[in-house]
Parts: structure tokens; sequence; C-alpha cells
């Protein structure tokens, strides 16, 4: 089928409007989700109201230029006109109004946080006509409703203002929510409200509908870049020039009475992943009554004894759609009179175990393959299952119960609004937010938080959506839960706390408990470490079987950072190939910091190197044990040396007080004569790393010599140990060519002297941008590469991490001057592309060369992928991170493959 958007733009110009008819959901890009999922359910037959898409791309040009592009009203009129044609009645006509509605929708689904405003086109001239249709009350809420988003949303009235207003009206009729309003109050409300629009915005609701169509469709626009849309887009890693599509669809009324209502459903359980439609519906409402929890909704199954016809057709639409798409379905519907509306479809979010039963399921229907659903399942989601729960066997004190929203176990103090939120966890403090519902303007605060727990709102509500895509803990819709903002106080059926108390959330029960609880390991942590323990359990299964699969697809290692025998023992159970980064610095810390302070100052170096010797060679020992028959990366010493020094302001002022005191001793001036002697303005870039060759070569031939010992211990013993020595923080070949010698003496004297073949390669890291760009050099003398991201990012961004992460670095995530943190995710223009220069010169030089990366970007799931694409051997990660890069690097060959395949397509 040939579409408008394949065609090229007549000569009036760019096509910036497409009906539903004339796209399809292979468009998201330039329909955004939304649109393409409206077309691609009009092509299959669905009951769709009629409706038309701005393009994204129209939405960049108003963003860019600060108005409308040229062709864009024309456009936007003709496709009007052909709704009116569709619907049957005409925008403007006071005899039997069409309305429409105007919503965002972004490439990638970011609910809650762009702009929606229904019932456009509805003035004082045109409600009596909207009145004949179904009755004054429905008129006047219909009204409201449509100055209440108008006002929010294009005028930028306060919400709140707004919500006052309706409290007000609430308790002078005696109701509990909006639905006990008749239409007086309703009226009255739409009043006061376009007074709240003259006093605060300057200006009533227009009275003209195409003035309101049109700053409705601005708005839209501007929203793509509000504070909220920025922030989640930052934090969930969207291209923030994507930009947003808008679409006009003609509005169909689940306000209208007891006949009609709306609601929204999925195709599976998105918070467990159990198969049957599940979901919330609402009679006499609109769907953001649904989302808002204003009203607490019945469940889905509820809809077959209110209405048998119209959920006999949605369980079809249902099964349709979840075919079609291959997947869990999200669905808003609306019925009106009686008759159903599909107004809504996408890919639904899930939380992450639903994410992994759900992908093993559909495999075992036949519905895709292992691949397929090794696509469905992330890192990131990996890593949530991994997180700990409330330990079973205590006692809790329930605050409240309401329903599991997003699973999970958290503890932290209540805290009550947003603002408090981001203020509490700046000072380091851990949170729950507490609200009575949330909304899209408590994002800040559900970032900051641990849990989210809400009074009202149901399982598809604003809190139970973002808090499930976000992995944070959730309870919502706490049955009795009041939450006083002006008291700060919680009040529940089994107690009362107030805003500071500890509470534990357990989002996967549905329970609030007051108190702290102690927590434990997962199941699936637990299974993955002692899988001949591992309970006959659907998730942990499917986490099995999807993580051999990973295996299997995969060609790049998974290592770990280990230093210790216990942590490498740890690792390998999680899957580990081996040890990427095996830290000598971490063996002599405490007490042992002395050893490497004898040696600097020059006081019985002899005896010190003996003890560094001994002691490593233990250490060694028991790691190349733990990881018998698997590689070993070494790295040989590398902090700056002020680190095994006392502090100089310290050590200065205690001498100051000893001399003035008539107390002053000659080992404390010999020893502060020696910190100053090594004190060093920039030490992380000072005197560090193989430059210590140059003013201590014996420290790397102790160490080599003592991890030559180490191997020739467990050869004897019958052991099959593979140790490999990383020569850091090198920036020219030469530096790296000399260490080489002082190792390569070190490893035959000792094999000399056991009679034995000791064989260590010897590698450097990379994380000097001077050593990436001249890596063919550098290779000559390496048998491997091991990528230092951690200090790579660093010089390359000529920054330091702590110091920009407390200072500047929150502030560029958030204004969106860089999409993610360069710490936490590879950095692929700048830093990924010196690690593409040096994979590509190193090769070039020796084939052979081993290529690994050992920052903690090697945990990272996007950086995963990243490095299996450059073509790495392996990634090292600390341990908890090994079966989240497991997973990835099988991910990174099916997607790549997934990929190609669609470009041949």
């Amino acid at each position: 089928m040939t579409t408008q958007a394949d065609r090229p733009a007549d000569a009036a110009g760019t096509t910036w409007v497409l009906s539903f008819a004339e796209g399809h959901r292979g468009m998201a890009d330039l329909l955004g989700g939304k649109g393409a999922n409206l077309a691609e359910m009009t092509r299959l037959g669905l009951p769709v109201p009629p409706g038309f898409t701005i393009t994204t791309q129209a939405c960049r040009a108003y963003l860019a230029e600060g108005h409308e592009p040229e062709g864009l009203a024309e456009q936007v009129e003709e496709h009007l006109r052909r709704v009116e044609d569709a619907a049957g009645r005409r925008f403007g006509d006071p005899a039997d109004p069409l309305l429409v509605s105007v919503r965002s929708g972004a490439r990638f689904s970011m609910p809650g946080m762009m702009d929606t405003i229904l019932n456009v086109g509805l003035t004082d001239e045109t409600l009596p006509g909207l009145a004949r249709r179904a009755g004054e009350r429905f008129a006047q809420d219909c009204y409201r409703r449509l100055v209440q988003m108008y006002g929010r949303t294009v005028l930028g009235v306060d919400g709140q203002l707004f919500e006052d207003v309706l409290d007000q009206a609430r308790q002078r009729a005696g109701v509990r929510d909006d639905q006990g309003l008749d239409a007086a109050a309703l009226a009255d409300v739409a009043t006061r409200f376009r007074e709240l629009l003259r006093e605060h915005a300057g200006e009533d609701l227009p009275q003209d509908p195409r003035e309101q169509l049109t700053r409705a469709v601005r708005a839209v626009f501007e929203s793509w870049n509000s504070p909220r849309a920025v922030l989640y887009r930052s934090r969930e890693g969207i291209d923030p020039n994507l930009g947003t599509a808008v679409n006009v669809v003609a509005m169909v009324f689940g306000n209208t009475g007891e006949r009609s209502g709306s609601g929204v459903c999925f195709t599976r359980d998105p918070a467990s992943g159990h198969r049957g439609a599940y979901g919330d519906y609402l009679t006499n409402a609109q769907g953001e009554d649904v989302v808002a929890g204003i009203r607490q909704p019945v469940p889905l199954a509820r809809l077959a004894d209110i209405d048998p016809p119209a959920y006999e057709q949605l369980m079809g639409h249902l099964a349709t759609l979840e075919n079609h798409y291959r997947d869990l379905c999200d669905v808003e519907f609306t019925i009106e009179d009686g008759r159903l509306w599909i107004l809504q479809t996408r890919v639904g979010k899930r939380t992450a175990g639903a994410a992994f039963r759900i992908a093993t399921q559909l495999v075992d229907e036949g519905v895709i393959d292992l691949d397929e659903a090794l696509r469905r399942v992330t890192g990131e989601q990996l890593t949530q299952l991994l997180h700990p729960r409330f330990a079973a066997d205590q006692e809790r004190r329930v605050l409240a119960r309401g329903l599991p929203a997003s699973p999970g176990a958290a503890v932290g103090e209540a805290v009550l609004d947003s603002e408090r939120a981001v203020e509490w966890a700046a000072q380091g403090r851990t949170v729950v937010l507490v609200r009575p519902e949330t909304s899209p303007e408590d994002l800040p605060g559900m970032v900051a938080a641990v849990a989210v727990v809400t009074a009202r709102g149901g399982l598809t509500s604003h809190a139970a959506v973002v808090a499930r895509g976000m992995g944070r803990t959730c309870v919502a819709g706490a049955e009795g839960l009041q939450v006083d903002l002006e008291r700060r106080v919680v009040t529940g059926p089994g107690g009362q706390v107030r805003e500071g108390d500890v509470i534990s959330v357990d989002g996967t029960a549905g329970v609030v408990s007051i108190g702290e609880l102690d927590v434990e390991a997962s199941v699936v942590a637990a299974a993955l470490e002692d899988p001949g323990a591992a309970p006959d359990d659907e998730l942990v299964e499917a986490v099995v079987r999807l993580l051999a699969h990973a295996d299997l697809r995969r060609t790049t290692g998974v290592l770990t950072n280990a230093d210790t025998p216990e942590d490498a023992r740890r690792a390998r159970r999680l899957g580990a190939e081996g040890i990427g980064l095996c830290r000598t610095e971490h063996m002599l810390l405490g007490e042992r910091r002395h050893i490497v302070e004898d040696i600097v100052l020059d006081r019985d170096r002899e005896t010190a190197f003996s003890r560094m010797h001994d002691l490593h060679r233990e250490e060694f020992r028991g790691v190349l044990e733990a990881m018998d028959g698997l590689p070993v990366v070494v790295r040989l010493l590398d902090p700056p040396l002020h680190e095994f020094l006392p502090d100089l302001t310290e050590l200065s002022v205690h001498a100051a007080l000893e001399e003035a005191a008539g107390r002053a001793d000659e080992d404390t001036a010999r020893l502060l004569a020696g910190v100053r002697r090594w004190h060093e303005t920039n030490p992380m870039l000072g005197l560090r790393g193989v430059r210590l060759v140059a003013v201590v070569p014996e420290l790397y031939a102790v160490q080599a010599r003592a991890l030559a010992h180490a191997t020739a211990d467990l050869l004897e013993k019958g052991f099959d140990p593979r140790p490999e020595l990383m020569v850091p923080l090198v920036a020219e070949a030469a530096e790296l060519a000399a260490a080489r010698r002082v190792i390569e003496q070190a490893v035959r004297a000792v094999a000399d002297e056991r009679g034995t073949t000791v064989s260590i390669p010897v590698g450097s890291m990379i994380e000097l941008p001077r050593a990436a760009l001249t890596a063919g050099e550098v290779a000559r003398h390496a048998d491997f590469f091991s990528f230092g991201t951690n200090d790579l990012t660093q010089t390359t961004w000529g920054l330091s991490r702590d110091d920009a992460e407390a200072s500047f670095m929150p502030a560029y995530r958030e204004s969106g001057l860089v999409p993610t943190d360069p710490f936490d995710s590879i950095d692929v223009d700048g830093v990924g592309r010196l690690v593409r220069i040096a994979v590509a010169e190193g090769r070039a030089t020796r084939p052979d060369l081993g290529l690994g990366i050992c920052g903690e970007h090697g945990g990272d799931p996007a950086s995963v992928r990243f490095f299996a694409e450059v073509g790495l051997d392996y990634v090292s990660c600390s341990p908890p991170r090994v079966p989240a890069a497991r997973l990835e690097a099988g991910r990174a060959v099916v997607l790549a493959e997934g990929a190609s395949e669609a470009d041949t397509r």
C-alpha cells in the first residue's frame, strides 16, 4: 500500500499531516508511537474514531522556527473536513458539534509526560447542541474538563487551583468525587474555572473552535520541552531532538451515562506476566479519570457483567492486537452508549519479572523464537530481579494494603510531596514518596524516591505505570490510607506515621508496613548463585532459560573485577569466565598501607619489599585457585602514592603543634620531609601506574615475582592457573616496553629458581587518549589491551568523576546537555571513538591482540552492546553485574542480526 508519506510532497510543500488511513506502525518516527498504532489499528479494521496525525517533523520545525511551518494550517483544515465527513458532524456546529481530542504522541512512550486536551471545539454556542446529545450534566462535565485542560496546558495556570475549586464543589455538595456533582454544580465549576483563567492568565477560553484547536496543537508541541518531559527523556535515554507528533481524534464519550465508560487494559498482567486480559474500568467516565486515580475503578473482568456484548467484543480485539503485535499490548478504550471504541494501543510497559515470563511464554506458544525473546528482555530488568526482598519470617505492623503496582522491597522515610523528596534525597536520606495520587508533576520526587505509595489509583494509574517503567517499588490505591498534607501525617487502617518516619514498601504483595523490615536476596539471585537449590518457579526458569540462550549466542566473554577469593568464587557462580581486573592496591589497604609507605619513604625497603612479596603471593594464590582454569588479569600498582602516605595538611598541623609544645621529634620531621618530597598538586595525573617504574623499578618486579611464585605453587599442586599482568596508565609505547622488561626478567628468575615453566602474558591498560591514538605502537609490546574506561572518560572529558557528579553533571543531565552520565554509560561519540581507533590500530599491528574492558562500563547494558559491536573479546565487571553482562552480550548479537534483517527488507 502506498501512503501519502511514501509519496513526494506536492508543490505546496512538505506533507505535515496524515490521516489514520494513510499510515502504519512502521512510521513511528514520523507519526509517533501513538499515531502509528492508531493507523495500524485502522488498517486492521478495529473501531478507531476518525482522526489524523500532525507529524514529528512539523513539531521539530515549529520548535526550531518558533511558529507553525508553512502549509500546516491548510493541511489541518483539509484533514479536519475529512474527520467531519466520517463522523457526520461539523466542527463548531451549534446544533450537533464535532469535538476533538488533541493528544501528544512521541516516538517512544512517555506516559503522562506531555499534554492532552479533550473536548476541543466546545464553546458557549456549541454547548446546548452537545447537551441535546446526552443531557445537560454530560455537557457541563465536558465543558469544565476542556476549561481545566486548556487552562493548565495552553495558558499555564497552576493545576492545583482547579483541583481546589473541585474540592470545594464536592464539599458543598457533600459528595466524594466528581460523579456526585449535578449539572448545576458542574456549570458553576466551569464558571469558576474560567474566572481562574482570566485572573491568572489574563484571558478567557477562546470561543472560536479553530483558535482552540490551533493553540492546543501548539501547546502539545511545546510540551515536548516541558521540565518533566526533559527529565523523563534524560532518565530514559530518549533523544531530545525527536519531537512529538500530535493526534487529533474525534471525541467519543465515556461519560454519557451508565451505559458508557472508559478503561485501560493489558492483554496479559503487566505486573506478573500471567496470562489473561487484565485492567481497570470506570462506568460513566473519561479515560483521564482511570489513569488519574480520581475514582476507584473496578477490575476489567467486571465489565463482563456490566456490558457483556462490549466485553466480548473487547476480548476479541485484544486477541487480535496481541496476535498482530506478537507481544503484550496496552489498550485504552471507551464505551459510548454501548458502542465500543479502541482509542490507543502500544506494546505495554511491564515489570522486569513480567518481561521474562511473557517472553518465554510467547516462545512456548510458538509466537516468537528464543532470539526474539532475548531481544525483549534487558540487562536493566535482570538487575532489578536481583534486588533484595523482605525476609518472610518477621512480624509486620501493616499500615495499609493496596494494589501491587510495581514489585520489589524498599525501606525509607515517608515524604509527602515531590519537592521535599528531592530535597531529602539530595541530603543522602532514603525516602518513600507517599501521595494521595501522583501526577506528572510528581516525577522528580518519584525519581528521587526508592518507592512510591498512593492512596488512590489502580494498576494503570500514573503512579503504577511510571513506577513500573522506572523499576521503582510501588503500592497504589492503598485502601483506607489518608494523606494529610497540612499536618504532614499519613493515617491507615493499621496506624499513623508522620513525615520522616520509616516505612517499608512491599510492591510485590501490595503492603505498606510501619518501621524498617529486614531484606534478603531475591529468589532469582539465590537461584543463579546456587542452581541446585533453585525452587520450581516460573520466573527463575524463565531467567535461567534466557541467560542460557544468551550464553549460546554471545561472542563476547564476561569476566569479573575481583580482588579476593570470596569475590572470585561468587562471580564464578554467577557465570564469570575469569577475572579481567584484580587490583593489587586493594591488597595493600588498611594497616597494610605502611608497606608502601616504608618503600616510598625509603624506610627499610628490603623488609618492606619482602613483606609485599609474601602478602601478594598468598593473595594471588587464593584468587588463582578460585578461578582455576580461567584467566586472571592482575593489574600492577596503579594509584597515586599519596593514597598510601599520611595526609600532608594533617601531618603539617601535627608537626607544628608538637613544635609549639616543645615536643618536636626527628621521626615526625623526617616523615614530614618525605611526604613533602612526594607531594603532587594533581596526583591523579602524576606519579602513578607505569611511571613508578622510572622511580621505584623494584615495585613492579616484586609484584611480578609474587605472581610467578603463586603460579608455580599451584602448578606443583596440579592446578591450572592462568595469570596475566596488566600495566596501568601507559601513554607511550616505550613506557610499556620498559615495564615489560622488568616483568619478564622477574618471571624468568622465578621460573629458573623453581625449575618450571611460568607463562604470564603482559598487556597494557588503555586509559589515556594518547595510548588510544598510538595504539599501533603500544601493541608492539602488548599481548593484550584492557580499556580502563573510568580514567579514559575522565581524561577525554577533562573532568573528575567525583567532582563533576557533586557539581555540574546532574544539571547537565537535567537540562539535556548530555543524554546520560558518561561514567554510567559509555560516551560512544568521544570515548567510544577512541576505543574504535585503538581496536583497529592495535589489531592492525598484532592480529591476535587480546581486547577487553575492565571499567564499570563493562557491566552497563548499553555499553556492553557497544563493546560487543566493536569486537572486544570480553567485558569485565563487578560480580553482581555479571548476569546482566552475560544477557546483554547475547542480546548484542541478536539485536544486530535483527537490525540487519530489517535493513534487507
